[in-house]
């Protein structure tokens, strides 16, 4: 579904479309949709560089950057064993604004890289290209509570999907969706734990608020915390968020 959206908002634009100043969008995503096509075609990850809002809150100004723009850090904890450094100080960038017409316009574009271009179907396993979709992720959480491997669980997704190259994302996003999972399941004790951590964070910062409520029988219902910033921003927003904690037993 989530990949069904991306081609609709595509389909406007022809395969060799190349992007100009003056081009326009509907919104910052259809440009970052559209950008991070071109960058997958021509062999390179882009990335949102730096955005300004006006003193309305509204976004106004964004540049999207080649992913090996930046400068060149080491992220290898081991000395022994430097790991390739992907920023390269590369300028290639666009930049756009929103118009009084609400319309996203390129005001600003810079095509030259300083480093080689890969192919498209390398191209495809860049970080800003790969995701999972809500049925991979489903059937990735299922298969992992009946006990199946990650790398058996990761490849039927591959055969179901007709092979790697019809698949949005690599067995590292699987792993990393599945121990993200595991830590977010609820055990016994883990009511205690939760409370025990709001505690020790209310001591911490008076400001901390949390409520919890149980059954009958002692288990958790609902749990409702505040951090000193949540609390400044609903001054400002007046939002809130709230986690339905029973739509795993539904289908969807």
């Amino acid at each position: 579904m989530e990949k069904d959206i991306e081609v609709e908002e595509l389909e406007k634009f022809e395969e060799n479309d190349e992007p100009i100043i003056g081009m326009s969008f509907d919104s910052d995503v259809d440009l970052f949709i559209y950008f991070k096509e071109y960058g997958k075609r021509k062999g390179f990850p882009i990335l949102r560089r730096t955005s300004r809002k006006d003193s309305d809150g509204i976004l106004r100004n964004v540049t999207f950057a080649c992913g090996r723009s930046g400068e060149t850090r080491s992220k290898s904890v081991n000395i022994l064993k430097p790991q390739p450094n992907a920023k390269t100080g590369c300028n290639a960038r666009l930049g756009a604004g929103l118009g009084d017409d609400g319309k996203w316009t390129i005001r600003s574009l810079n095509l030259e890289h300083n480093h080689v271009l890969l192919t498209p179907t390398k191209s495809k396993y860049f970080r800003c290209n790969r995701s999972l979709n809500t049925y991979a992720k489903k059937r990735l959480d299922v298969n992992d509570r009946a006990g199946i491997r990650l790398c058996k669980n990761y490849q039927s997704l591959v055969i179901e999907a007709g092979g790697h190259e019809n698949v949005t994302f690599i067995e590292r996003d699987c792993r990393n969706h599945v121990e993200k999972e595991r830590r977010l399941r609820l055990g016994d004790g883990d009511a205690a734990a939760l409370q025990n951590y709001f505690m020790k964070m209310q001591v911490e910062d008076n400001r901390f608020y949390f409520s919890m409520q149980v059954d009958d029988e002692g288990r958790l219902k609902n749990v409702f915390w505040a951090e000193p910033r949540n609390r400044e921003a609903y001054k400002d927003f007046g939002d809130v968020v709230t986690f339905d904690t029973t739509y795993l037993t539904n289908k969807y």
